[in-house]
């Protein structure tokens, strides 16, 4: 093929991506969620499909891809063509925790992605059962739980998962010892709690506050740098005296490595839109959740950042997957 060949089929390559990336999208976008259905990450991604399909004029599908701590439907979409049909909205289990407890994984969460925003988090809240512990403040828990020997573990919602991290973090910060007791999932782990097998857990707020009702157990502190939208009376850790303890399951949509410059600015356009708007925000308190937008660079700054932070308290308190 001739010097003159290949520069026109050059330039009609580039003509050709150039229009598909203007037409984009002219078919039902994939999002996969690397959950069940019915989880944090699946009710907020539910919450956004509506208004961001409405904006883009094309249908979202919600596509769950549960699997080895969402390494699965990571992979699928690190792995997709990178034409703005396949999404991942997911947590910082898959962004930063996944590269801290596993030697192995078949993406890099740093380079496999081009982020598109962050979309929202739930702060993480110490519970007790409301029998077992009578302390209802963080120093008071501190004082009892030094000289109560039944208050010497807390239950998170599964092995080296933000819950276990800020469960180590308060250890660390307060010079407690209390045992982690993992669980698979936060429904078995917020039934012993209620049911005082366990003295203590970290779960979400999303799924701590209907459980709160019953007055089974009691909410000690958040866990994020503010107060829940939804326990707005229950203070930070932070508030507490103890600055080193704030972790939030946080949560963000990108694509696969490699998405042209027309359908990126599409796609982070309408989401940064979306995220913006009153009804949006609204839904999203309701749910439990702090409407928090950040844009693809705030997402590489707290990806890089608490990589660091959480390297740390896993090498202390050895916490691995392998």
């Amino acid at each position: 093929m001739g010097l003159f060949n290949k520069s026109v089929f050059a330039v009609l390559a580039l003509i050709s991506a150039s229009a598909i990336a203007q037409s984009y999208p002219d078919r039902p976008i994939k999002l996969v969620i690397p959950f069940t259905p019915g989880g944090s990450t699946d009710v907020i991604a539910r919450i956004l499909a509506k208004p961001l399909g409405e904006e883009l004029k094309t249908a979202i599908i919600i596509d769950n891809k549960p699997g080895a701590g969402t390494v699965l439907g990571a992979e699928i979409v690190a792995k997709a063509s990178p034409d703005g049909y396949t999404l991942l909205l997911s947590s910082g289990t898959t962004y930063v925790v996944n590269a801290v407890v596993m030697k192995k994984l078949p993406y890099n969460p740093q380079t496999s992605f081009d982020p598109l925003g962050i979309v929202g988090s739930t702060g993480l809240v110490l519970l007790a059962n409301s029998t077992t512990v009578k302390a209802n403040n963080l120093k008071d828990l501190i004082a009892e739980a030094k000289t109560n020997p039944k208050i010497s573990a807390y239950g998170s919602f599964g092995a080296a998962t933000t819950s276990h991290f800020a469960g180590e973090m308060i250890n660390a910060a307060t010079g407690l010892k209390l045992t982690h007791i993992p669980y698979k999932g936060s429904a078995p782990e917020m039934s012993d709690l209620i049911g005082g097998q366990i003295p203590l857990s970290i779960d979400t707020v999303v799924a701590a506050v209907p459980q709160l009702k019953s007055g089974r157990i009691k909410a000690i502190v958040v866990t994020s740098e503010k107060r829940a939208p939804l326990m707005q009376s229950t203070p930070t850790a932070i508030e507490s005296g103890y600055p080193s303890i704030h972790m939030s399951t946080w949560f963000a949509i990108v694509g696969p490595q490699g998405l042209s410059d027309q359908v990126q600015r599409k796609l982070e356009t309408a989401i940064a839109k979306v995220m913006s708007q009153k009804e949006t925000k609204d839904a999203l308190i309701a749910s439990g959740f702090d409407p928090e937008y950040g844009t693809p660079t705030q997402y590489r700054a707290r990806v890089f950042r608490e990589s660091g932070q959480l390297q740390k308290i896993a090498t202390q308190a050895q916490i691995s997957t392998e």
